[in-house]
């Protein structure tokens, strides 16, 4: 009988990871971005602030969870790396302050952590997450944004969203307010699994169904080249900066 309410143990999985960025029409690329597959942490972050701030922020943001290692179990996880951007979220805080009235050091932050089969991601600002799951793909993340509002609000549509001219204002990221507040999303991992992190750089020039269709290939490396491509080809006019995990079944000893 206790046998029969036990739950299936979560497929064994092995995670492959590629990540790449481009300056895109800036002159300095301010995104950084993470990857951990020995403890199964990645991420994306897109720095903003004048006079190379932006790329300060971000570096700080990766860096703290560089600085991870592996816990126990998944509360655990999420909350090690929930006190880290608590951390570097106070940093940039008094820094900014240090740096005089109205200065902003900032950045957002989009992670993709993976323990015992199931994945949790945790962000602030409109660095995104997808899932590609048998060819489909599904927004993970909501923006935290001035147009996200309006969409919610029903003052804009979607496509209107991308072409607003407050397309860049963001309501949330790390370094702007006390405490960092940041929303949270977890479910179970499938083989197969394609996950995609993302600054704005890449969905501010190519769409969602575009995006779609070339992780549909499941080849790693190709897909982020297509990516890249893709957002230079429509004349993207920020950093672009991604990073694409797979799952796949683990190889029997």
């Amino acid at each position: 009988m206790n046998g029969a309410l036990r739950k299936p143990a979560p497929p064994l999985l092995r995670y492959r990871s590629v990540a790449t960025s481009h300056v895109g029409g800036r002159t300095l690329n301010e995104d950084r971005f993470l990857q951990r597959p020995d403890v199964g942490l990645w991420a994306v972050a897109d720095g903003m602030g004048g006079h190379q701030a932006g790329e300060v922020a971000a570096g700080m943001v990766v860096e703290a969870l560089e600085g991870l290692d592996r816990f126990g179990s998944g509360y655990h996880y999420l909350n090690a790396v929930n006190q880290a951007l608590q951390g570097v979220n106070a940093a940039l805080i008094a820094r900014a302050g240090a740096a005089g009235p109205g200065a902003l050091i900032g950045s957002t932050v989009v992670t993709l952590m993976i323990h015992d089969g199931h994945y949790a991601c945790l962000w602030a600002g409109d660095s995104r997450a997808y899932l590609s799951r048998s060819g489909a793909l599904a927004r993970l993340t909501q923006d935290h944004s001035l147009v996200q509002e309006m969409v919610d609000a029903g003052a804009l549509t979607p496509e209107q969203s991308r072409t607003h001219r407050r397309a860049n204002v963001i309501t949330r990221a790390v370094g702007v307010a006390q405490p960092l507040v940041l929303d949270m999303l977890h479910a179970a991992v499938e083989p197969g699994d394609v996950f995609l992190l993302c600054s704005d750089g890449l969905t501010g020039a190519v769409e969602d169904v575009e995006i779609e269709a070339v992780l549909r290939t499941g080849e790693l490396e190709p897909a982020a080249e297509a990516l890249i491509y893709l957002a230079l080809e429509r004349g993207a006019r920020d950093n672009v900066t991604l990073v694409l995990v797979q799952a796949q079944p683990a190889r029997p000893n």
